[in-house]
């Protein structure tokens, strides 16, 4: 029996969004102010995601449980493959020394703790999630910056922010991509509409990743190489987003960006060394400032080999990340299982799409093409490199399992959630609600897409989702179409640091194991303060001259 979405059971709009935001409310306050561990906090949230499914929205228990379930498998599969294997690979390094040798070699380019983090979590990071892009990114950088010698809380909410610009043209351009297949949008047109957008915020998050971690003074001394940063990043985001395509954005951006300041700082370097690694006004983590240590040298071939895992994940993951690549691995193994009595059983309405829609139900095991395989192969290509021998391996990859048992139970409830609420329709009831807001709309638009991050974890489903929803509002007020598509990705990206997967994989990598809470209050200004700021930017370039020219029609 086919069930259709309600989106208003109550017939009283305030009502109905009121209780469509009761699990996530749950969850965040159960893992943001009661101090909950963070898998209970989510269990908690997906129970009452199914009690609002079924006693509010209607949907058949066993459509809810099924949804709940194809959540968790999504989970395992490819977030928290991704996040075993990440560790598992950092674990390696640190077992062998090698850890040791590379963040020396950092240090060898600056010491400066700001310089260290514009070019790891921005730059670094911006070409993982380029190439890879579903978690990745954060849980390399902050491994890196955990090793490096940064606090905890620091590693972890400063990757999250700076996980944010380049996050819409992720995985080689998947947001945008699906966008514009699902939706109807052209790809290009949509594409260089989001390079109108973000561009400001490549410019404007080095800056405010350096003034959340140290402060306005200690920003501004080191304002040359900031501007460096997220000037190139910004200039090459921009010029491939408008004249190429959305494929390579963030991986020409990010190369450009690191060349550019590696360049730099050989023959620029701060008066003053900040050798802080934690966060101005917190003392989580390593405690107060130490003074800084003599950079030990290594040879040549002692600090190539200590890159060398590193070297070779990026290759492995730009590779898995390559759609022929993929392609190819899917043909030799990735079989599809149509979740029975969920697949197509569910039914999208209007005013989401223009008539009713069944939604596909298919979980994929895509196991040979997934980025965690290509980071696991990497991990132990780098192990063999390092001298580990086979039973070394399997034994490291068993304790890395159960370092991260818990956060994988994390990854699995809170996909459950995020699925469960898609196909209950609970989410597109919150999007409907930003919808009713008239000639405030193309700021409140951008805020649909940041929550449909938020929620799902992702600005691909953040785009499924409420893309459709976009297009229709902008027609129906004389908006452009390809603006607010563009606004929900580009506002999208600035929940990314607050979505719950993403916060468990931080954690995870840092191995600030039940302290996800305390990331998540650190973050969520953050997170509102920049995605209201696309906000203000949208409905400038939607009103008012000359950032009408923008626009792309």
């Amino acid at each position: 029996m086919v069930w259709q979405q309600v989106y208003d059971p109550f017939g009283n709009m305030l009502i109905s969004t009121l209780l469509g935001a009761i699990p996530v409310v749950v969850m965040l306050v159960g893992l943001g102010f009661l101090h909950m561990k963070a898998h209970i906090a989510a269990g908690a949230g997906l129970v009452a995601a199914l009690l609002i499914a079924i006693f509010a929205y209607g949907m058949p228990a066993g459509m809810a449980g099924r949804a709940a379930m194809l959540g968790g498998f999504t989970g395992l599969l490819p977030i928290g493959w991704i996040v075993l294997n990440i560790i598992f690979l950092h674990q390696l390094t640190e077992k062998h020394g090698s850890f040791k040798v590379l963040q020396d070699s950092i240090a060898g380019i600056t010491q400066d703790r700001r310089l260290q983090l514009l070019l790891i979590a921005f730059a670094f990071g911006a070409f993982f999630e380029g190439a890879a892009g579903f978690g990745t990114p954060v849980a390399v950088t902050a491994a890196i910056l955990i090793g490096l010698g940064f606090s905890p809380l620091a590693a972890s909410g400063l990757s999250l922010i700076a996980n944010t610009a380049p996050v819409a043209f992720g995985a080689l351009g998947t947001p945008v991509i699906t966008l514009a297949k699902v939706h109807g949008y052209d790809l290009m047109e949509v594409t260089a509409m989001i390079g109108r957008q973000l561009p400001f915020f490549s410019l404007l998050v080095p800056f405010w990743l350096i003034w959340a971690f140290a402060g306005r003074k200690a920003m501004w001394e080191i304002w040359p190489a900031i501007l460096v940063t997220g000037g190139t990043f910004a200039i090459a985001q921009f010029g491939v987003s408008n004249y190429i395509g959305p494929e390579l954005v963030d991986i020409i951006a990010a190369i450009v960006s690191m060349v550019a300041l590696v360049a730099f700082l050989r023959v620029w370097q701060p008066k003053k060394i900040w050798t802080s690694t934690s966060l101005k006004g917190h003392e989580e983590g390593s405690g107060p400032a130490k003074p800084p240590e003599a950079i030990t040298r290594h040879s040549r071939e002692a600090v190539i080999q200590a890159w060398t895992p590193w070297a070779i994940l990026t290759v492995f993951v730009f590779v898995w990340g390559l759609p022929p690549v993929k392609t190819y691995l899917n043909s030799l193994f990735a079989p599809a299982f149509p979740i029975a009595g969920l697949h197509n059983m569910v039914q999208k309405m209007p005013p989401v799409v223009p008539t009713p829609h069944p939604e596909a139900a298919v979980y994929t095991l895509n196991l040979l093409s997934a980025t965690g395989t290509g980071i696991l192969l990497a991990a132990l290509l780098g192990g063999l490199i390092m001298r580990f021998n086979i039973v070394q391996l399997v034994g490291q990859f068993l304790r890395t399992i159960w370092l991260v048992r818990y956060s994988l139970l994390t990854i699995v409830l809170m996909l459950a959630l995020g699925t469960l609420t898609r196909f209950s329709g609970t989410d597109t009831t919150l999007g409907l609600a930003f919808a009713n807001t008239g000639v405030f709309y193309p700021f409140f638009g951008t805020l649909m897409g940041w929550i449909g991050v938020a929620l799902t974890g992702s600005d691909t489903a953040s785009n499924v989702l409420f893309g459709g929803m976009q297009k229709v509002a902008a027609e129906q007020l004389g908006l452009s179409a390809n603006l607010m598509g563009a606004a929900n990705s580009s506002g999208g990206v600035m929940g990314k640091m607050i979505d719950a997967q993403s916060i468990v994989v931080a954690s995870t990598a840092t191995r600030w194991f039940n302290h996800e809470g305390d990331i998540l209050r650190y973050v969520f200004f953050h997170s509102i303060a920049l995605a209201s700021l696309v906000g203000i930017l949208v409905t400038l370039q939607a009103y008012v001259y000359p950032f009408t020219l923008m626009v792309v029609h």
